[in-house]
Parts: structure tokens; sequence; C-alpha cells
């Protein structure tokens, strides 16, 4: 939800009117298992770090209304949000972009304001945070905002970090439905569906995505849409005819299977709107809490993550011409999703260095007089199809060179040695990239040679850094990679976690069980049924459990939006909460103007697992067959 639009004069005026925190505020580093004393001030938390902070994106995460006997509530709270983030894409991909701080500071009171009601007592919180736009009549209870000044300032407090290279995320102590987007997303921390509220709310935060709702108030339709064509990217007026002529909007995607379900076309509401206005899903994250972004939004996000930091992380000097007797070379990024692309070029000419990030010059021969040598760092994942995005800043980078051959470029003593490299301390994916930077010199630098359980392995053409574990194909089962530093003692090892975690499925009694040679086992109901689902790992680590029907798009399981620890629930027509359908079987429905109509018939509910380690388990499935009574 963002927070525009939802009338928050209130809180706007709360904002305006709050405090900064007090003059000499001080925070502090400490291990995350520790708990701050009563009255103490703020503590800077590293929960995971990739990177040099000025290097990186940044998401902080700080906790209102927790008190210090209830900050491992928070950490738990803060936990559950990012498992769940680091299960949808584009952070799945782009998780080593991005640093996570906490900054824990207590409340004095448990709780935040109007919760979960206007009537609710005010309570002395750290950040102030309140539903109902900050306790505004004229607002909406699940609009959670936070004084943006003093979410600001504790952010401050993380080193490195700046409005323009981070994200604030505000979680409130409370189980009660709730969130906003905007310069800061919010979210409550406790609800069922609150893990989901936080990458929706990035989305609006972040990227800039709107509300992909046919409603403003919860179980009230939308009015129809009268505005010109919105400025959003997965909004629009335009037939897909009209967006195919005039390449406009998602025109590249259309026809797709969604990545949320359905197809990538035209789907009448949004922008809290039931009519007029189209979107490119029949549902996404942006629309129903649970689906994935579909692939327009993603596209979006990609750039949004990207623009964030620089793909080219150092490189060889280029501030004065360089000798051609040297070898020059560039550091990037390493999406954990797929490798980045370096292209060199002499004279504009493209060179043939199979994706090398170190070029050795004196190969080239070159001539007398000075040249340009450039080297092109492209992100290529499949995400993006817009070349306007691909050729943006977020997603290309160049660095130029003028080399002349008349110099003699001075040698300085340095030990090699590794630089940056994945994190070693937790299981690596099996289909995730694992990368190792190392020292420079100007007469070469060292090589990195890669052992997959005292195999040598060799990463995909010149680029010795990244190492693609998708292309080796490893077997199931845990495996021991290193990466070792030709010419030295130096080695990196990491686990490869290749067993996925596995799911199991409980269903309420049905009417009667159904098993036939060849087809996934059958269970009759005449009504209502629930279903809970439960993962197992035999690695440490949380797991992400999700299921679909009948093909639709995947859908994280959570238990119950009132109970996490409750099942799922179908029912024929669906069940609402709070304005909003949950559970129906066959075609899905969101709100309760939608076609109610039960599906009767049998149906193929599919579930599966993500790991910690990104591993996404087998797909599974059981048959339902719903009946008439």
């Amino acid at each position: 939800m963002t927070s525009q639009r939802k009338g928050v004069r209130r809180a706007v005026a709360r904002l305006a009117a709050a405090c900064l925190l007090a003059a000499g505020l001080v925070g502090t580093t400490r291990a995350a298992a520790e708990t701050p004393p009563p009255g103490e001030g703020p503590t800077v938390v590293p929960v995971q770090t990739t990177g040099p902070a000025d290097k990186r994106f940044n998401l902080v995460f700080m906790g209102d209304g927790y008190t210090a006997a209830e900050m491992p509530a928070f950490r738990a709270d803060l936990e559950r949000h990012l498992n769940t983030l680091w299960s949808i894409e584009p952070f799945a991909s782009y998780r080593s972009y991005v640093n996570v701080w906490a900054v824990e500071v207590p409340s004095a009171e448990s709780g935040v304001d109007c919760d979960p009601g206007l009537g609710a007592p005010a309570r002395d919180t750290a950040l102030d945070m309140g539903f109902w736009g900050g306790c505004d009549p004229d607002s909406v209870q699940r609009l959670l905002t936070v004084d943006s000044r003093k979410a600001a300032a504790l952010a401050d407090l993380v080193p490195g970090t700046s409005r323009a290279n981070r994200q604030i995320v505000a979680l409130a102590h409370s189980s009660t439905y709730g969130g906003a987007g905007g310069s800061y997303a919010t979210a409550s921390g406790g609800n069922a569906l609150s893990s989901l509220i936080t990458p929706h709310e990035i989305g609006h935060s972040l990227g800039g995505l709107q509300d992909e709702y046919d409603y403003y108030a919860r179980g009230v339709p939308g009015e129809a849409y009268e505005g010109p064509e919105p400025s959003s990217v997965h909004h629009t007026l335009l037939t897909e005819e009209q967006m195919r002529e005039q390449r406009a909007k998602w025109w590249r995607w259309l026809g797709e299977p969604s990545e949320s379900g359905g197809v990538i076309g035209r789907h009448e509401g949004g922008m809290y709107s039931t009519k007029g206005v189209w979107r490119p899903s029949r549902h996404s994250l942006m629309k129903t809490l649970g689906y994935a972004f579909d692939q327009v939004e993603r596209e979006v996000m990609v750039r949004a993550i990207s623009a964030k930091v620089n793909l080219v992380q150092d490189h060889t000097p280029d501030a004065a011409p360089i000798g051609a007797d040297r070898t020059v070379w560039v550091d990037t990024l390493h999406p954990v999703g797929g490798a980045l692309a370096v292209t060199w070029k002499l004279d504009g000419r493209t060179l043939d260095t199979g994706g090398a990030r170190t070029l050795d010059l004196r190969r080239l021969r070159l001539s007398p007089g000075t040249h340009t040598l450039t080297a092109t760092v492209t992100d290529p994942t499949h995400f993006v199809r817009d070349p306007a995005v691909r050729a943006s800043a977020a997603l290309t980078r160049t660095v130029s060179w003028t080399v002349d051959p008349a110099l003699t470029t001075v040698r300085a003593p340095g030990a090699p040695g590794f630089t940056g490299h994945t994190p070693t301390g937790a299981p690596v994916g099996a289909r995730s990239v694992v990368h190792a930077d190392t020292t420079h010199a100007v007469d070469g630098t060292p090589a990195v040679r890669w052992r997959l359980d005292g195999r040598p392995v060799s990463p995909y053409g010149r680029n010795d850094r990244d190492l693609d574990l998708r292309s080796l194909e490893i077997a199931p089962g845990t495996h021991t990679l290193t990466a070792r530093l030709a010419g030295t003692d130096e080695e990196l090892s990491w686990t490869v976690d290749a067993r996925p975690a596995t799911a199991a499925y409980e269903l309420s009694e049905p009417l009667r069980t159904v098993r036939r040679p060849g087809r996934p086992v059958e269970y009759v109901y005449d009504g209502a049924f629930t279903m809970r689902l439960t993962a197992r790992d035999d690695q440490e680590g949380a797991v992400v459990s999700q299921f679909r029907v009948d093909g639709d798009g995947w859908y994280t399981y959570y238990g119950w939006p009132t109970d996490a620890g409750a099942p799922f629930l179908f029912s024929p027509g669906g069940t609402v909460v709070d304005g909003l359908v949950y559970g129906k079987l066959g075609r899905s429905r969101a709100v309760p103007w939608d076609d109610a109509s039960p599906d009767y018939g049998t149906h193929t509910v599919e579930y599966r697992t993500v790991d910690a380690a990104g591993n996404v388990g087998r797909t599974r499935s059981f048959l339902v067959t719903l009946v008439e009574r």
C-alpha cells in the first residue's frame, strides 16, 4: 500500500512536528545474539555483509514497539521477513548486492499506536509507529506509518550508508495486518502475512511500483478509472494491439506465461479502480500477497536494485595514460543468479577475451601512438528485455583508458591474496554463482583454481573469478568446493548444498481417498478442507514452502491470514478475511466481488520448497476432487 493517496493528513502533521533523536545519540555494533540492556541507546547489528556499505545496496531494518526484553522477538520477526525476501525474485538472484543491517532500539512500551483500532491507547515507542496512518480517523486501519525523521536518524548510525544507497524498513511489534510504502517501507512484524508485506512495500519504496488493487477501502469496489494514460509502467489504457504498435508498456512480455500465474496480457483493474485501467497479470505481488512479482514488475525491480550499486567495483586507475607493458583489470559485482559479462575493446575493436576480468596488454603488441582501451561490464540477465534498461547505468558500466606504449609502468611489490568472495559461513546452492576476487599486479593477476570434491572444475570462458555451479550439474548431496590462488597456499572453501529441502502435506479428513497406478493420490471433498505444508532440510536455515493450484502461480505458504500456525483453508467459494478472499479452490478469487462460482471437479495441487541456499525443491502433487453435496 502506498502512503500517497491515503489521507494521512494527521500523520503528515505528526511527522513534521516530530523531534529529531537527541543530539549526541551514539550507535554501537554488537553481536546479534546480545540484547541491549534497558535504557541503552540504539545498537547497529550487521545481519548480512556482502561488501563495503558504500559499494552495496543497504537494507536497514529497525523495530518499533519492541522493549529491551522483546528484542529477541524483533530478531525472529526480521529473520522471517528476510527468509521470505530471499525466496522472491529478483532479490534471490541479487542478494549478493545487498547488505542487511538491524538497528535495535528498545521502546519503553510494547506495541504501537492505534493497534488495532483508533480507540487503542498510544504507546511510548522509539519511532512513533501507528496504524490508521498515524491514528488518522480519515485514513485506513492497515496504513502503518513511522516518524520519518527518527527513522532516518537511526539509519544514519549505520556507517557508509546514505539516502542514496539504502532502503529503510520499519517493523512494528504487532500481529495486525499493515504496512506502507513511500520514502520508507513499513510492515507489521508478526502478522501471518507480514513477511510478504515487506517485499510488496519495498516494491513501492524502491521500485516505484503501484498498487494493483481494484479497491481503496477493503470490501468496497473502486470506482472506474477516468484519468489519462498512467505513468505507472504496469498500468495502461492501451489495448494489446496498441501496445505492440506503439511498442509501449509491457509489449515485449505479452503472451508470456506470467511468473505469478496465467498469461501476461491485459487484466482489468488496478490503482484502486475496478474498471477502465489494466495491469499485466491476473495477480502478482503488487495485487495479492503470496504471489511473485510478474516479469514486468521484476524488470523494474532489477533496475532499481542495480541502480543502487556500481557493477564495476574497482579497476586499474584510469586518470592518466598507462603503458602497454602491463595488465589491466576490472573487478565486478557477482550476482548469485548469473555472472556479469565483460567486453574489452581496443580502438573500438572487440577483443577475444572470453569474459576475462584481466587483459595483458603485452600480448597485443600495440603500435606506437596512443590507443583507447575500454572494458564494458553488462548484466545479461534474462529478467530484462528493454534495451534502454539494459543500456542504463544500472546494468551497463564502461571504464576507459588511454594506452601509450611509450610509457614504462613502475612495478610495485605486493603479495597475492584474496580480496573478496562469496561468504563461506553458510552453504551455497547448487544453482548459484560463487566468486573469489584477488589482488592485482601490473605483471599479471594470479589465477583462481577451482575444485569440487577435490576434482578440478573450470569456469565458463576465461573468467576464473566466477563459477556458475549450474554448469557443473552437481549430483544431489553435500559437496565441498574450493578456490585456490595459483602459486600460493591461500584457499577458500564452501559447502555446496545440492540436496533441496523436502516438503510434506497434511490434509483434513476427506470423504474418500483414491489411489490409481501412475496418478497422484486423489482426495474427495464436498466442502472446505485444510492443508498444512511442512518442510525438512539436512542443512541449517529456514525453508519457504510454496503451492499452486491447477498450474496457476506459485503461492507462498504462510499458514492462515489470522493465524500463522493454522493450516491453509480451501473452500468452494473462498473465505473472506478483512475484506479479502483466501483459499478459493480452482480459479482464484481475491475480493468479494470476484466470481465466487465453485469449481467442482478435480484439481491438481502442487507443492515445493525453497531452502536457505536457494535450492528449489522437486515439485510434487496430489489431486483434490470437489463434489456437490
